[in-house]
């Protein structure tokens, strides 16, 4: 008894404090390098950038020689986010064969030429991809008279295809892992696949669904030819600049990333003064730099997304004039909805806070 009333009166020692640990703050702010490539824009008063020489709906010249189409687009974006004015741009064709050489070497300062994001690119190429743009993927072109459901269908096959892409390895990838020989007919660009396929030197046509669709509607028949609904690859499209400028790539990425952003919220090219004068959301007043300068740490002007928005439109009317409802390609979203749309797609963009 005389041991528990001993051990009942015993104060309990306090616990021992926590060990001090060395943690950083959870914001740091730190000032960026400036962008070479910002004030090699600046100095001379234009965006150069690369694009396909001819691929209707994503980069073309129209009947006044002008530059239009969804890649050319996002150049005019950048443009309006860097100097104020979407017009700013000069536009170089550039073929797959030396599009990345042209980039490295400083001759443009962006690739907007229907690329496709993958390792190897990122890795070995000297390159970094901004953003994805477009979310595509590998199929087939076939006469419709054919009546194909399927590309497992064309074991003999001869197929055009784009050499020294992406596409050849894909395509040699696919026949090999299901045992079906094919004849490779080796094109140099759209052009020559286009005329070779309607000159029946190749059966099927084989790039991006979304450079098929484009080519069939420039075609003499496009009701004659058919997409089989076979999909063989992966193919993340977007805009890539020089790996040793990592401000400029942030540049790119969030001046692609307003647009998209711009959709979800319900900004488009006409709403966005309006929006940015009497928008209570503090989303939409941030996005259109009436809030909380993230301009500033990328060499900006607090408005950039707000002048990319006004001036060459949201994502979703950047794609509907040029491959959506409102062109001649009618290509569905698909992929490139919104992730929170009703048919949700891919489409997704990190938040501006």
């Amino acid at each position: 008894m005389a041991l528990v009333l001993a051990a009942c009166g015993k104060k309990e020692e306090p616990p021992p404090p926590p060990p001090k640990l060395d943690v950083p703050p959870a914001v740091v702010s730190e000032k960026p390098k400036p962008s070479a490539t910002l004030a090699a824009v600046r100095a001379r008063g234009w965006l150069s950038c690369g694009v396909n020489p001819g691929l209707a709906g994503f980069a073309f010249r129209d009947d006044r020689g002008g530059w239009r189409g969804f890649d050319v687009d996002i150049c005019r974006a950048v443009a309006a986010a860097t100097l104020g004015d979407a017009k700013a741009v000069r536009f170089t064709p550039v073929s797959a064969e030396d599009r990345f050489k042209l980039l490295r070497s400083g001759k443009i300062d962006v690739l907007a030429r229907n690329t496709s994001w993958t390792m190897g690119r990122d890795a070995g190429e000297g390159v970094d991809f901004a953003a994805i743009t477009y979310f595509d993927g590998q199929g087939f072109l076939a006469p419709r008279a054919l009546a194909l459901t399927s590309a497992d269908e064309l074991n003999g096959a001869k197929i055009c295809v784009q050499q020294g892409t992406a596409s050849e390895v894909n395509l040699g990838d696919y026949f090999r892992a299901r045992g079906l020989k094919y004849e490779p007919v080796l094109v140099k660009d759209e052009a020559d696949a286009r005329a070779r396929y309607q000159n029946d030197g190749c059966d099927v046509y084989t790039a991006d669904v979304s450079a098929l669709a484009s080519s069939r509607s420039v075609m003499n028949s496009p009701n004659a030819h058919v997409i089989l609904p076979t999909i063989i690859s992966k193919e993340p499209l977007g805009p890539a600049v020089r790996q040793d400028d990592p401000v400029w790539t942030d540049i790119v990425r969030w001046t692609v990333y307003s647009l998209i952003l711009a959709e979800e919220l319900g900004v488009t090219a006409k709403t966005a003064p309006e929006l940015a004068e009497t928008s209570t959301d503090p989303r939409v007043r941030r996005l259109l730099g009436k809030v909380e300068d993230f301009g500033s740490p990328l060499g900006l002007k607090a408005d950039f997304g707000y002048q990319a928005i006004v001036q060459v439109g949201a994502y979703g009317e950047i794609f509907a004039r040029n491959v959506g409802d409102q062109s001649a390609l009618k290509l569905e979203r698909g992929h490139n909805a919104l992730w929170n749309a009703a048919q949700a797609g891919q489409l997704y963009a990190p938040p501006i806070r």
